[in-house]
């Protein structure tokens, strides 16, 4: 390897393959400038590593090993932003398509029907006397966390905490009607 630490034979390599494995580089990445980083960053690698490399080192290889290698990772976490885009827009369509078929479930004189307030009344006199005030503080008089934590010398994450666990047990006391249950939650 020591004929390839002198600058003419490294320019020589240099000029002979460095525009070849840009086109390799090319035909994946699709985009000239990261093909010329990846070519250039292969060429930098084998200087530095000359040294080190056994006497029967190919020098167009090991640079073409390099290049192969960025463009297979750029490939693999372009395929990975993919996946993750793909199942991001599969949750928003699902997302969508709940609050659509939400939407068209509800009705409106069943929602103020007898029956669901009877349910939400009997849960929350289920809860504690504290969990009890806080949650109406929020749902029913519209006070923010900050404002319903100094009144009730509390922290926010406590009213958090509270609201939390009335929320839960609503849920529970109401998965019979889950079609309607995120419009009940904003009527709170």
């Amino acid at each position: 390897m020591d004929s390839f630490f002198d600058i003419q034979n490294f320019n020589r390599l240099f000029n002979e393959y460095h525009e070849r494995f840009i086109r390799f580089a090319i035909g994946y990445v699709k985009e000239r400038q990261t093909a010329e980083d990846f070519v250039s960053e292969a060429f930098a690698a084998f200087w530095e590593n000359s040294p080190q490399l056994p006497p029967d080192t190919k020098p167009p290889a090991y640079i073409l090993t390099i290049v192969k290698n960025k463009c297979l990772n750029h490939l693999q976490h372009q395929q990975i932003e993919q996946r993750v885009t793909s199942a991001l827009r599969d949750h928003s369509e699902w997302l969508l398509q709940t609050k659509i078929s939400t939407l068209e479930a509800c009705d409106p004189d069943f929602l103020f029907s007898g029956e669901i307030q009877q349910i939400i009344d009997s849960t929350l006199d289920q809860l504690p006397k504290k969990t009890q005030q806080i949650f109406r503080m929020s749902r029913v008089e519209g006070f923010s966390y900050s404002v319903i934590a100094k009144k009730m010398n509390l922290s926010q994450k406590s009213i958090e905490y509270h609201i939390s666990k009335a929320l839960d047990l609503l849920r529970e006391s109401l998965k019979d009607f889950l079609s309607v249950i995120p419009l009940l939650f904003i009527l709170f």
